[in-house]
């Protein structure tokens, strides 16, 4: 039995999907303060112009069996990454296969798996973001690496879904996760925290798994 309790918010009403292949720069400003943002983190150029990634909070919560008839629970989280540089940004996702275990919970393992459709912000109201054919693709996928390639051309923004997959053995205690992308150089990281629920809300035991890489050089971290 699968026992991970991934997050606090609920799924909304379920609605019809959009697809919306990409965003112009223009409407990123209007959502930068939505509530459903967990992180943001913005990179600047040597002209001071800006790359900036978004992370969203988890959604989902339901269990997964495999082909196998292995049970997992799964989380779905949403990345935007938002081009306001004056060069085309070359975004390469590559997940691993493998399952992870985090730091000082032994028996929660753990994986991600990022399906080829494209987020973008009109979703994030939608039952599971907007994504459709989550068992489907999960069937098909799921002792496959992710991969992801594709162009960020200036003043656009693009986004993608990563379904975390979390199998817990027989006592294992229950945990939250948060989960978000994050630069080092031209190579992007995506960490996967244990969410504590007491009023300091804080982080603890995560993982970094090197995931990709962005093609666009001379990026500063921006305070």
């Amino acid at each position: 039995m699968v026992t991970a309790g991934f997050f606090s918010c609920g799924q909304s009403n379920k609605s019809t999907p959009q697809t919306v292949a990409k965003e112009t720069a223009t409407s990123v400003k209007n959502v930068q303060e939505s509530k459903n943002i967990y992180t943001k983190y913005e990179y600047t150029d040597s002209s001071g112009k800006s790359i900036t990634i978004q992370n969203g909070f988890p959604r989902g919560g339901l269990n997964y069996t495999d082909p196998t008839g292995k049970t997992y629970s799964y989380a779905l989280f949403w990345t935007r990454i938002i081009n306001e540089t004056v060069n085309p940004l070359e975004l390469k996702i590559d997940f691993p296969v493998e399952l992870y275990e985090i730091p000082g919970l032994p028996g929660n393992n753990y994986k991600v798996l990022v399906p080829p459709d494209t987020f973008t912000i009109d979703k994030e109201s939608m039952y599971d973001y907007g994504l459709i054919g989550l068992k489907s693709f999960l069937d098909n996928n799921i002792l496959k690496p992710s991969l992801i390639n594709r162009t960020v051309n200036p003043k656009e923004s693009t986004g993608f879904y990563a379904i975390v997959l979390s199998h817990t053995t027989e006592g294992a205690p229950h945990f939250t996760l948060r989960t978000g992308l994050n630069l080092n150089g031209q190579n992007l990281f995506y960490k996967v925290s244990r969410y504590d629920n007491t009023p300091a809300h804080s982080l603890m035991d995560d993982k970094q798994i090197s995931c990709g890489s962005i093609s666009l050089k001379n990026l500063t971290l921006t305070k």
